[in-house]
């Protein structure tokens, strides 16, 4: 019984772990970078643009540079967002 409940919760753990995990946008699909709060269909569709045109983003920082992403949308992304794996 209690391997049960030891397995229960580990699985419960790295479900809720995973659901927090910071969204890598050097190599996000649209859709997943529509679930960032402030991303709607166009602006992610600019961040896949700007990312085709110009290469992977070696910050986060350099985010800014796409149409439709200000410093304030940067600051309250830079929580759930990363460039690393």
């Amino acid at each position: 019984m209690l391997k049960k409940i030891v397995l229960t919760l580990c699985l419960f753990l790295f479900t809720v772990g995973s659901a927090f995990a910071a969204l890598n946008i050097n190599t996000a699909d649209q859709e997943q970078l529509q679930s960032l709060p402030g991303i709607g269909p166009v602006t992610a569709a600019a961040i896949i643009e700007y990312r085709e045109n110009n290469g992977e983003f070696a910050s986060i920082e350099e985010l800014v540079q796409v149409r439709g992403i200000g410093s304030r949308t940067l600051e309250s992304l830079r929580d759930n967002i990363t460039v690393e794996d």
